[in-house]
């Protein structure tokens, strides 16, 4: 346990590093929701380019295809941009590949605001892809500059915000994309090339903000500097001991200081926490939480709501999201990262099978008013609880604690493996879902249930908290914990050895040593190098595991 001194608090320059950085993530959550609400004018706009191209209507299926390479290319790109903010956080800085991202970001807001003035819906394929390598290499940079710039009693509120801007992105997205807004078929450009607006205000504010000291010390060596941002982020000038600290995870990590991934995978100790990190991911991506994303309006109206309450219903979703989220940054210090994860994933899956309860009712009961409306309800209030849940715990703490599970020489190259499969696990549930709710139909969101109970049983088996510790203190728990000594504190070679030990005691004991020539013997030692007086040393006893190890 660390003590928290009066330097460790929340000064204005972090403050305001904070809300630079995840500017980023407020572009990753808008530019995921902005594509739904204006489908159907995307689509209209799609059928005119192809008639006036070709003098032909576009058949239907044709435009649903293209549509969905609109959706999807976006998680493409972002897993090209996750995979690469390994190497660009080590090559340009965390600050300093933030900067560079925001020359993508605008490419891409560009390209889709003005691809209705083009008359060329290919644009719009384009400036999605380039956009998703903007919001991919976001997913990997804000979350890894935000952890190594937080103090450590704040580092876990602070990562929430990561999250936050993420709801905050979303709800924006879906209000501006309502038809009384800009949800028309004038209006739609204007929504996807609002996606400027991010990048360039990141622009403006990030260059007063420092560089992550852990960056500058451990990675460049660059201790002047690295106590300049100090200054700037802690309370006092006393920075002495965040420097020590720094200091202490370089000398316990310089052999993997610029540790590749092919390291990264090799080594025993990094496997078991590079395993948590990825599995994490995917507890947020194969939860279901994308799947209400993305189409809780159809959702919603396949339950027995009209069209205009379906689209409230999923305006509420955003604002919830919101909401939970402010209210998980005092809970993420205090209560520990774990427990609010096993929470979050516990109560995604009482919900997830309650929505499946709500369609099942639908079907069997569909002829009684009553039934109907009261089923109505209770799809809309499991649907909610379930964004509630996953705002508590799946929402944010994957991004925080797999920054955490991993020092700096490490950090970069396992974070863009964890990013990678979570766009990968993105993409998977947003091509797949639709097929999946056309073959299970009302038993839709039971897979999801199944993994969510997987997910629950590995955090509380695997998982360790990370509360108010080092990033030093982390590493040694699968240090610790790693390879042989692993192996003979387990029960299995408490057991194996006790066996060994009782059949011992049935054997007979050893014949006595034949009588050995005096004479021969001297020569042997002499010939073995072993003098008088210089007895062999003895074989050391074997090791029985304590009744407390075993």
């Amino acid at each position: 346990m660390h003590p928290k001194h009066d330097n460790n608090g929340l000064t204005f320059f972090l403050s305001y590093a904070i809300l630079a950085a995840v500017l980023g993530m407020l572009q990753f959550g808008y530019n995921t929701g902005v594509i739904n609400a204006p489908g159907r004018n995307i689509e209209n706009f799609m059928k005119d380019v192809y008639k006036d191209r070709y003098g032909k209507d576009i058949h239907e299926d044709t435009v649903n295809r293209l549509y969905s390479i609109a959706v999807s290319i976006f998680a493409i790109g972002g897993m090209l941009g996750g995979f690469s903010g390994g190497m660009i956080a080590n090559r340009f800085g965390r600050k300093g590949g933030l900067l560079l991202n925001n020359i993508l970001g605008i490419s891409g807001a560009s390209l889709m605001g003005f691809t209705k003035i083009s008359h060329c819906y290919e644009m719009l394929f384009f400036g999605r892809f380039i956009i998703g390598v903007n919001c991919g290499l976001n997913t990997s940079l804000v979350p890894m500059y935000i952890s190594e710039i937080a103090p450590l009693n704040l580092r876990g509120g602070l990562g929430t915000v990561n999250q936050l801007a993420v709801t905050v992105g979303l709800l924006l997205s879906q209000v501006l994309g309502i038809e009384q807004i800009l949800g028309t078929d004038d209006g739609w450009p204007i929504l996807l090339g609002l996606a400027v607006c991010p990048a360039i205000l990141q622009l403006l504010l990030l260059p007063a903000c420092p560089e992550s000291p852990r960056y500058l010390l451990i990675t460049r060596q660059w201790e002047e500097e690295a106590r300049r941002a100090l200054r700037r982020l802690r309370a006092s000038n006393q920075v002495e001991e965040d420097i020590e600290e720094m200091r202490a995870e370089e000398r316990a990590q310089q052999a993997e200081a610029s540790i590749s991934m092919r390291e990264l995978l090799c080594s025993p100790t990094l496997r078991a926490p590079l395993l948590i990190g990825v599995v994490m991911q995917l507890s947020q991506q194969l939860s279901g939480i994308n799947a209400v994303f993305y189409y809780s309006t159809s959702l919603f109206t396949s339950s027995g709501l009209t069209e205009e309450s379906a689209k409230f219903a999923t305006m509420g979703i955003g604002a919830i999201m919101v909401g939970m989220t402010l209210v998980s940054l005092p809970l993420m210090d205090r209560t520990g990262r774990r427990t609010l994860h096993l929470y979050g994933l516990g109560g995604m899956f009482i919900f997830s099978i309650f929505i499946t309860i709500s369609f099942l009712i639908k079907e069997f009961f569909g002829y009684v008013q009553e039934m109907i409306d009261w089923m109505s309800y209770l799809s809309v209030v499991s649907t909610l609880s379930f964004v509630v849940f996953f705002a508590v715990g799946p929402g944010s703490i994957p991004w925080l604690i797999t920054a955490e599970l991993f020092s700096q020489g490490p950090r970069p190259s396992a974070m863009a493996i964890a990013v990678l499969v979570n766009w990968l696990a993105n993409f998977v549930v947003g091509i797949g879902f639709p097929s999946m709710k056309a073959l299970l139909e009302n038993y839709t969101f039971l897979p999801f249930s199944v993994f969510l109970a997987i997910f629950w049983i590995f955090t509380y088996k695997k998982v360790p908290e990370t509360k108010n510790k080092t990033f030093e203190e982390i590493l040694a728990l699968f240090r610790n914990s790693n390879g042989r000594d692993s192996f003979r504190d387990s029960r299995l070679y408490g057991s194996m050895m006790n066996c060994v030990n009782a059949l011992e005691q049935q054997l007979p004991p050893p014949p006595p040593p034949a009588p050995v020539d005096e004479k021969h013997d001297s020569l042997s030692e002499v010939s073995s190098g072993v003098g008088e007086g210089r007895p062999p040393p003895p074989l050391p006893p074997p090791r029985f595991p304590t009744t407390g190890n075993v």
